[in-house]
């Protein structure tokens, strides 16, 4: 423990209420400046809501997929009965609605959580004061509310936690009613009935595939060979080619260069002339930090060329005294790697053990349908070389309880060391693979080999039955190695 030290978190994100949460705990006098409500983006406009959209989507599309296949009959009393139509529907207004309620709420508890904790909070735009430079050992930061008034705070220590905002296009420019940002769609109360979504990436793809199943006839336009360009090359081909089957155009390698507005439609433009017309679009195109006009620079805290702040493995930044966490740092864009960086920062700060972030550790998830999961090392990363290792990938198809369940898309991959069969990392491309993907996880980063994670007993039948028989057939496949 130390004695009250005052701390000051800018930004109530994933990483500025979990390190409010921590410098709390360990005596300091908190006070966190926060602009729109703790939890931020993540829990606001971003995560929490789309991830509850998602949740809506996802209903819809094992419907959709699975319901012949498993018996289920679907009628309504349109004559001849044996033609019945499907009557399965998404009213988007009501799905909206309760996306903004559950958001609000989170944030509710969250606010409740770190008031609790003896964390003052204060509602107001954060920037680092006194032309940027601490002074006795301290630093002031500037507090501008709503009404234009300021407020000076002195802090021993400052947490920079401000997140991100979507990237504009200059020549598309969102108009929250057909033009939409990620941030925007949660106001639609009705379903597009045409949707244009430009960019492949993670929140691209993650809309695309949900508003493909909610009903709306979507074009997906990738400026990429493929879609999720970041993500395993094999999950990534079974995702491309699960919204082809199901309906989505998508459009690889073709460059959006603008966006307009025409009545009640929407033209978007391509870079070779192409015009693609629909009734909305989503622009997915990334994101900017959080960093302009803070006096970050002005205090010695250096940025890439990306107006992200530059940090090491416990958050510090380049100028004494100022640590930062989350999507404004771009370590790995991931509520739960700002959380940590956050917590990270203030054990640092406040002189308790800490052990540095490690990103090799990190599970994360794609959450389309099927999802992809991932931790560790990559197929990339053992492609270019940076990590040797012996990789095994078993289809899903074969696996019991998904022929029960109609599952036939979906994969388990793992790597291993070839001479330990340390497990350094796996791939779950399956429904749920968020769930899948911690055993694997805890192979990882506890350094288990694939014998151990065979020799495990997994629930007959289940899905996690494949990661035992990946690892088995990863085992043989080391000793073939060794043995030649």
């Amino acid at each position: 423990m130390v004695h009250v030290t005052r701390i000051v978190i800018i930004g109530g994100g994933p990483g500025g209420y979990e390190a409010a949460l921590v410098a709390a705990q360990l005596g300091a006098e908190v006070t966190v400046v926060d602009r729109d409500g703790l939890g931020g983006s993540a829990v606001l406009s971003d995560c929490v809501p789309s991830k509850t959209l998602i949740a809506t989507a996802e209903v819809m599309t094992t419907f959709d997929s699975s319901y012949e296949e498993l018996g289920i009959i679907v009628a309504d009393d349109t004559p001849p009965l044996e033609k019945a139509a499907r009557v399965v529907g998404v009213d988007l207004g009501k799905v909206n609605r309760r996306v903004k309620r559950l958001a609000i709420a989170q944030s509710h508890d969250i606010t409740q959580s770190v008031t609790r904790a003896g964390v003052t909070v204060l509602r107001g735009k954060g920037r680092l004061g006194s032309g940027g430079q601490a002074v006795d050992g301290s630093r002031e930061v500037v507090v501008e509310a709503a009404d234009g008034t300021t407020e000076s705070l002195r802090a021993d220590a400052v947490l920079i936690a401000t997140g991100a905002h979507p990237r504009e296009l200059p020549d598309a420019q969102p108009d929250g009613e057909r033009i939409l940002t990620w941030t925007q769609v949660y106001d639609l109360d009705e379903l597009p009935r045409e949707l244009i979504v430009v960019g492949s990436g993670v929140t691209g793809a993650e809309f695309a595939g949900a508003y493909q199943a909610l009903g709306s006839k979507v074009t997906l336009v990738s400026s990429r060979d493929r879609v999720l360009p970041g993500e395993d090359p094999d999950a990534a081909e079974v995702l491309e080619e699960v919204f082809r089957r199901r309906g989505m155009n998508v459009m690889s390698r073709a460059r959006a260069e603008g966006a307009k507005r025409v009545g009640d439609h929407v033209e978007v433009t391509l870079a070779d002339g192409q015009v693609i017309k629909g009734t909305h679009c989503l622009m997915a195109v990334g994101s900017i930090p959080n960093t302009a006009e803070m006096g970050l620079e002005e205090a010695g805290v250096k940025l890439n060329d990306w107006g992200q702040i530059k940090v090491d493995r416990v958050s510090r930044t380049s100028a004494p005294g100022v640590y930062a966490a989350g999507d404004c740092t771009g370590v790995f864009m991931l509520a739960s790697v700002a959380a940590m960086q956050g917590r990270i920062a203030m054990y640092h700060a406040l002189g308790d053990a800490v052990q540095p972030l490690n990103l090799k550790t990190v599970s994360s998830n794609v959450f389309t349908d099927p999802e992809i999961a991932t931790v560790g090392y990559t197929a990339a990363d053992v492609s270019c070389g940076k990590m040797d290792a012996v990789e095994v990938k078993l289809p899903l198809r074969g696996n019991p309880r998904a022929k029960m369940q109609g599952i036939r898309d979906g994969f388990v991959k793992l790597f291993c060391r070839p001479g330990t069969g340390i497990v350094v990392g796996g791939v779950v491309v399956a429904p749920r693979a968020s769930e899948l993907i911690h055993s694997i996880s805890l192979a990882v980063d506890n350094n288990l080999t694939v014998e151990q994670v065979a020799g495990a007993f997994t629930v007959y039948p289940s899905l996690s039955g494949s990661t035992a028989e990946a690892a088995r057939q990863l085992h043989i496949r080391k000793r073939e190695g060794s043995d030649s």
